[in-house]
């Protein structure tokens, strides 16, 4: 399946477009701000990015500079109304960027993406009914850790068993978990911000999601790092960077 970055604020729309989307691509949401976007362009590598422009009067437009200047071989679709778009076709380079005008059927968008990635539509909804056949019964892995390459490494260490998906961040990784809940999460203890206790408390806090068993990824192996972590009383924990059997197989363990 293709990749796509989708853009904007999290409100109703950009969760329609990103349900719909996802049936038939990779999908990874992403806040409209330019460090955070220049990451995840790192990480998710997207073939085309969507940017929607709903309630965007506070867009950072830099993101549009950084596409246009670092990333002028990815193709970009907007999604707005005739006056949100009009605010930024001035930051447009040439044929990198297309614009859809709201109100849209999902069959334009799909339309659009499939015309931007070079892709046609009959072929893109047989791989996705396969691809979907493909994860039926798998369990789901959400990855979370603000390394890109940690990220990769773990997910092709998981990916061929397990349905995984990637955030690098705790904020990022309480919006994947809505978007779909996981049967295990691997946290990464030691990130800026939001770090993985901070992102543990989050999910505890819910009483859908307090269940679903955390394992702490950790970089520091000494007596006091690693009190810290059990006394948060996780599914398990792994020094960094795992080992691949053995991850599987306390996965395994841990699900049962």
């Amino acid at each position: 399946m293709k990749k796509i970055l989708l853009i904007g604020k999290f409100n109703t729309v950009v969760n329609e477009t990103n349900q719909f989307l996802a049936k038939y691509f990779h999908v990874q949401l992403c806040s409209e701000n330019a460090e955070v976007l220049e990451g995840m362009l790192k990480i998710v590598k997207p073939d085309l990015v969507v940017i929607s422009l709903i309630g965007s009067y506070d867009i950072d437009t830099s993101i549009f500079f950084l596409l246009s200047d670092r990333y002028a071989h990815i193709p970009v679709l907007t999604i707005g109304t005739k006056e949100e778009s009009g605010r930024f076709f001035k930051y447009y380079e040439e044929t990198q960027f297309e614009n859809l005008i709201r109100p849209v059927e999902n069959s334009r968008i799909m339309e659009a993406v499939c015309r931007r990635l070079g892709l046609e539509e009959g072929i893109v909804e047989k791989e996705a009914e396969e691809a979907a056949k493909q994860c039926a019964g798998k369990k789901r892995i959400l990855v979370v850790d603000d390394n890109g390459t940690a990220l990769r490494t773990i997910k092709a260490m998981l990916e061929e068993k397990y349905e995984v998906a990637m955030a690098i961040s705790g904020a990022q990784a309480m919006t994947s978990i809505g978007k779909k809940r996981p049967d295990l999460i691997l946290l990464d203890y030691e990130m800026p911000v939001c770090d993985g206790k901070m992102t543990l408390e989050m999910i505890r806090a819910e009483e859908d999601l307090k269940n679903i068993p955390v394992v702490f990824l950790t970089a520091v192996n000494d007596r006091a790092n690693i009190e810290a972590v059990l006394k948060l009383k996780p599914a398990g924990y792994f020094l960094k960077p795992p080992v691949k059997d053995r991850l599987i197989e306390e996965i395994d363990r841990i699900l049962g």
